[in-house]
C-alpha cells in the first residue's frame, strides 16, 4: 500500500481462494476496511486497474496471480460543519464513538434542523479520525433516537464499522447479541408482569410526521417488562416503568407501541395527547415534574453490540437523566 497525499494506492494479488472469481467479491475479501458499496463505486469510477487497464465492470472474472490496483481517492470532506458541541462520550476508539444523547438533540441535519445536530457535534469531535464512509468524510449513523429520547446511540467512523452494525441493526440480536434497552413511563398498570407487542408499523395515513398500526406496515416487535408501579392521588395504580427491548427499529416504534395497547409514554405529545387529563389524578409533585418535563418520558438505557472490528462483545448502561429521575421520585411519593 502507498499513500499519494492523502489518497491511497491499494494492491491485491488474486490467491484463487476467495470463494468467487468476481471483481468485487474478490475485493471484498481482501479489503474488509471497505464496504461493498464503497468498492462497487470505485469500480465504475475507474479507480481500479488491472494489467494496467481500468476495469468498471463488478462481475469481470480475475485469475489467481493477477494484480489488481485500486486508487482510493481522498475523503471528501462531510457537507455539514462541524459545530462544537458538547457530548457525553461514554466509548470511543478508532472503529465507534458511544454517546449518551441529551434531549432536545436532533441526530441528523434536515429541513428546520440543518445545524446544531449530532452530526455536526460529532464531525467536530472526531476531526480526522473520521475516514470515509462510502467516500465522504462523516460519522455513520446507523440508528436514531428522536429529539426528545435521551440515552446511548452508537456510530461508525468508518467503512468496516458501518457495514458490521449496520448488519447488527438490521438483524436486532434475532441471531446475534445485539441488545437495545429502553426505560419507558407509561400511562396506566398493564394488566401482566411481561409482554410482547408485535403489530406493523407505517406512516399515518393522514398526519405524515406520525407513524402508526397499520395492516400491511413494516413488521415490528417490542417486548416489554413491568419495573415498577405507580398510583394516583385516589390510590389507584395510574402509571407504570416498563424496561422495553426491541427486536425491530421502526421509526417511533415504541411511542407507537405503547399508545395502541392504550398506554401512551407519560409526556408524549403525538402519540398520547387524551391523556393529558390524566394529569390531574397525579399529587401536585408529580404534575410538577411531568410539565416541567416537556417530552415523551423515554430513555435508551441498555446497548449491547459485537465490537465490528475485534468481535468483542460490549455492553453498555446508562441510568436515567435528571428530569426522568425526578420524575420518577415525584411518582414513588404519589402525592
Amino acid at each position: 500500500m502507498e499513500n499519494s497525499g492523502s489518497a491511497q494506492r491499494l494492491e491485491v494479488i488474486v490467491a484463487g481462494d476467495e470463494g468467487s472469481t468476481r471483481l468485487d467479491r474478490v475485493l471484498a475479501a481482501h479489503l474488509t476496511d471497505l464496504s461493498r458499496s464503497r468498492l462497487k463505486a470505485l469500480i465504475l469510477a475507474g479507480a481500479v486497474s488491472l494489467k494496467a487497464a481500468a476495469v468498471r465492470d463488478p462481475a469481470y472474472h480475475v485469475a489467481s496471480g493477477d494484480t489488481i490496483i485500486i486508487d482510493v481517492p481522498e475523503a471528501a470532506p462531510p457537507e455539514p460543519r462541524g459545530e462544537d458541541i458538547a457530548l457525553d462520550i461514554v466509548f470511543e476508539d478508532d472503529d465507534i464513538v458511544v454517546l449518551n444523547k441529551p434531549k432536545g438533540l436532533v441526530v441528523h441535519p434536515a429541513a428546520g434542523h440543518e445545524t446544531g445536530t449530532l452530526v455536526n457535534a460529532l464531525i467536530a469531535h472526531c476531526g480526522g479520525s473520521l475516514s470515509g464512509i462510502g467516500g465522504v468524510r462523516r460519522p455513520g449513523i446507523v440508528h436514531r433516537l428522536d429529539k426528545d429520547t435521551t440515552g446511548l446511540m452508537v456510530v461508525a467512523k468508518n467503512d468496516l464499522a458501518h457495514a458490521s452494525l449496520t448488519a447488527q441493526f438490521a438483524d436486532h440480536g434475532r441471531t446475534g447479541p445485539m441488545r437495545r434497552g429502553y426505560m419507558a413511563f407509561a400511562w396506566g398498570l398493564l394488566g401482566r408482569h411481561r409482554g410482547t407487542v408485535d403489530a406493523p408499523i407505517d406512516r399515518h395515513p393522514h398526519a405524515r410526521e406520525k407513524m402508526a398500526v397499520r395492516q400491511g406496515g413494516r413488521e415490528a416487535v417490542t417486548h416489554w417488562e413491568l419495573l415498577e408501579s405507580f398510583s394516583g392521588r385516589d390510590g389507584k395504580p395510574i402509571a407504570s416503568l416498563l424496561a422495553c427491548e426491541l427486536e425491530t427499529g421502526r421509526t417511533h416504534q415504541i411511542r407507537v407501541h405503547l399508545a395502541h395497547i392504550g398506554h401512551p409514554l407519560m409526556g408524549d405529545a403525538v402519540y398520547g395527547p387524551h391523556f393529558k387529563t390524566k394529569a390531574n389524578q397525579l399529587g401536585p409533585e408529580s404534575q410538577a415534574a411531568l410539565a416541567a418535563l416537556g417530552r415523551q418520558a423515554l430513555h435508551a438505557y441498555l446497548l449491547v453490540l459485537e465490537h465490528p472490528r475485534s468481535g468483542e462483545l460490549l455492553h453498555w448502561e446508562a441510568g436515567l437523566p435528571e428530569d426522568l429521575l425526578l420524575l420518577e421520585g415525584a411518582l414513588k411519593a404519589a402525592l
